[in-house]
């Protein structure tokens, strides 16, 4: 008989929306055709039977090895028999990785964990060479290429340069696959860092088009983004207000998009799916300027008088 062991998306499923990783157990002496049905229970695949004739006309699974292993839904199917064939997990654990994060984020919350040093995850996230993908990265820095997710992994044998590897990976499959053709005009850069503002501008994934609309259009207007969140990206603690206004009044600091055209030098965190989405493909519109109110609503605007409105409107300075 052959058994699973699954780990809800409930749990697992973070802030990104994507689905979260699912351990599946292969048996001893299982074979890949007879895992069909099993990774249909475990909610993997839809077809369990279009899986195994998959397995044979392809000959691939002999390779599969007895264990536990984390798979997706988003997998391909050679994807599947890929993991079913990697080292087995022994002793997984859920590390949660916030939309909207910067490196220094990520890097504390390993730390907290115990699964590393401080800074060890930082200094490798600012060295790009060191890891390969089938898509263009920065030259300084991963910020905004380190997909956040719910990852599973085993404490003991836990390596920041692999699992480093392993969100770029994720990154690539659950946006850049979608982008085969590129991004017009825009290049990927350009749309990683504007993802990581979105994700700090709008709290709600439906509206964020629109707000990515704006802000693109700021761009290719000459207009200056007028984003506050950039200017805390430097700042040790996020939410230091004191630090924050200072930075807001430097001239000389690249990430204040108040006082500076153009995008800021990187992405200001690492933005979840809907966010690099928007970026990718802003809803036109007629707005120039938005704001939220108490509630965290979105009340875009065509004009600065009827910006002014809003502002009064909903005591927003």
């Amino acid at each position: 008989m052959l058994w699973f062991l699954f780990i809800g998306c409930s749990i697992l499923a973070g802030l990104s929306g994507a689905p979260a990783e699912i351990i599946v157990e292969v048996p001893k002496g299982a074979t890949a055709r007879g895992m069909g049905p099993v990774l249909a229970q475990a909610g993997v695949i839809d077809d369990g039977e279009a899986f195994r004739w998959f397995v044979r006309i392809n000959k691939e699974g002999g390779c599969i090895k007895a264990g536990k292993h984390p798979v997706s839904r988003s997998m391909s199917h050679t994807e599947l028999i890929a993991s079913l064939c990697g080292v087995p997990v022994v002793n997984a654990t859920p590390v949660t990785i916030l939309e909207g994060w910067r490196i220094r984020e990520i890097d504390a919350a390993l730390t907290k964990k115990g699964l590393i040093q401080a800074g060890e995850y930082a200094a490798l996230a600012k060295t790009p060479s060191a890891f390969k993908t089938k898509y263009p990265l920065p030259s300084s820095s991963l910020e905004g290429y380190l997909y956040p997710e719910t990852y599973l992994v085993e404490p003991d044998r836990f390596e920041p340069k692999k699992f480093i590897q392993r969100q770029l990976d994720t990154f690539s499959e659950r946006f850049m696959s979608k982008h085969p053709s590129g991004f017009g005009e825009r290049s990927l850069h350009d749309v990683v860092i504007m993802g990581s503002m979105i994700v700090r501008e709008e709290p709600t994934a439906a509206q964020r088009p629109i707000v990515a609309g704006i802000l693109w259009k700021r761009i290719d207007n000459g207009w200056n983004l007028g984003v506050d969140a950039t200017s805390r990206y430097s700042l040790s603690k996020w939410n230091d207000r004191k630090a924050f206004l200072k930075k807001l009044r430097d001239p000389d600091d690249p990430y204040n998009t108040r006082l500076r055209q153009g995008l800021p030098p990187t992405a200001i965190g690492n933005a979840d799916l809907s966010s690099l989405e928007a970026a990718a493909a802003p809803d036109k519109s007629p707005y120039w300027y938005y704001l939220h109110d108490s509630k965290g609503v979105l009340h875009p605007s065509r004009s600065v008088r009827e910006h002014e409105a809003f502002r009064r409107k909903y005591n927003v300075y």
